[in-house]
């Protein structure tokens, strides 16, 4: 990254999106994952995708017109809720440790008594 904060005029990265800032997302690549906004794959732009996958790692970035262009087009699209369950899951459990202040270990001996 150049010293000003920003990959512009880096040399090893190619400046896209200026026109159009979700227009990364329909380049040609293995997989998408939306991560950040809901509905950014919409039917406006279901069909300009060219990847094999979408894995959501937003909530609902997919609407369901768009998963049905994409299903067609033999793109998979994994859903938000399977692709972030692990980290949802984890989230519990550091949740649940924080509240009566337990150590990892203990959680798993008070389990196993």
């Amino acid at each position: 990254m150049v010293a000003n904060g920003s990959f512009i005029g880096y040399d090893g990265a190619d400046v896209i999106g200026t026109a159009n800032p979700l227009s990364y997302m329909t380049e040609a690549v293995d997989y998408v994952i939306p991560a950040a906004t809901e509905k950014s794959v919409n039917l406006s732009n279901a069909n300009d995708f060219k990847c094999k996958a979408i894995f959501e790692g937003a909530n609902g970035p997919t609407t369901f017109a768009a998963e049905e262009i994409l299903l067609k087009k033999g793109i998979v699209c994994a859903p938000d809720l399977l692709v972030n369950g692990g980290g949802v899951t984890c989230s519990y459990f550091e949740w649940l440790k924080n509240i009566d202040h337990v150590a990892p270990g203990m959680m798993t001996k008070k389990w196993e008594q």
